[in-house]
């Protein structure tokens, strides 16, 4: 069934795992997560970018999520994912999202702090929970976030804390050294400053950039607070790569296909899965 992140990730946040939220674009990529949530037993948020507007609209997402996830066994929160346009947001909670990430990072201090708390106000108002991001992430390759221009800017514990007090958001994305796409060079992770925002925020942390970032790092993230894991990159490049060789091998019928990307698609998701709950 379809319901927000908040007891997804209070419950990961003090368990000391997380929660995978990963993006979908169409019918076969949230097919492919919802089996992988399945098989894996494990609940799963579900994210549609912004950017993904020119595939299908916020409404057939959320009727097309809405029907996938009441025949899915495990529970699922439809997330609308990096969304820096106010009216957007408010769109896709009207839609039926049952949660929303405002991305006012690029904002002075203030402005996106008071930009998130009337996020906070008009979401909570109708149920959804609230993710905000402090900080920002640098774009590596094969990145379909942000931009080229992108610079790494860690985030500071007690803005952390200040912004926290003064929004009243649900979790906060954090920024210690991941990057948007694939990493171009050894990743250098700040779990030091990851320890120390968790020490000051007491709330679940999420971490963007999931796709290639190593194994061990990862764990070691979740155990000082990351609650909830994003992957993109990964999905589609697996995804991508794997159609092109079935297509080099066989001519198969576009169902066929179809299918066969589903299945991809669950693959990545599940490695990833086993992961954020095995720490």
């Amino acid at each position: 069934m379809l319901t927000n992140f908040n007891s997804m990730l209070k419950s990961a946040y003090g368990q000391k795992r997380a929660v995978g939220s990963f993006n979908f674009y169409n019918y076969e990529t949230l097919k492919g997560i919802l089996q992988a949530a399945e098989q894996m037993h494990t609940p799963v948020i579900v994210s549609f970018g912004k950017k993904y507007l020119a595939n299908m609209s916020f409404d057939e997402v959320q009727a097309l999520t809405a029907a996938s996830a009441a025949l899915c066994k495990a529970d699922v929160c439809l997330h609308l994912d990096h969304c820096d346009n106010m009216d957007i947001i408010y769109q896709a909670i009207r839609a039926g999202f049952t949660s929303v990430m405002y991305d006012g990072s690029a904002l002075p201090f203030e402005e996106n702090a008071a930009n998130t708390r009337r996020i906070c106000e008009v979401a909570h108002a109708s149920g959804v929970s609230v993710e905000a991001e402090l900080g920002s992430l640098a774009a590596g390759a094969s990145s379909h976030e942000g931009s080229a221009d992108d610079v790494e800017v860690y985030t500071n514990p007690d803005a952390a804390h200040e912004f926290v007090q003064k929004t009243g958001v649900d979790a906060l994305a954090v920024s210690i050294g991941t990057v948007h796409g694939l990493y171009k060079g050894t990743p250098n992770i700040r779990v030091d400053i990851l320890k120390a925002i968790n020490e000051k925020l007491h709330i679940p942390l999420v971490l963007h950039g999931g796709s290639g970032t190593p194994e061990e790092k990862v764990k070691e993230c979740i155990s000082n607070g990351i609650a909830k894991i994003n992957v993109n990159t990964e999905i589609s490049d697996y995804t991508v790569q794997r159609t092109r060789e079935l297509l080099e091998k066989e001519n198969p019928h576009l169902s066929v296909a179809a299918l066969n990307q589903m299945q991809y698609v669950a693959e990545v998701v599940q490695k990833y899965m086993g992961i954020f709950e095995n720490v």
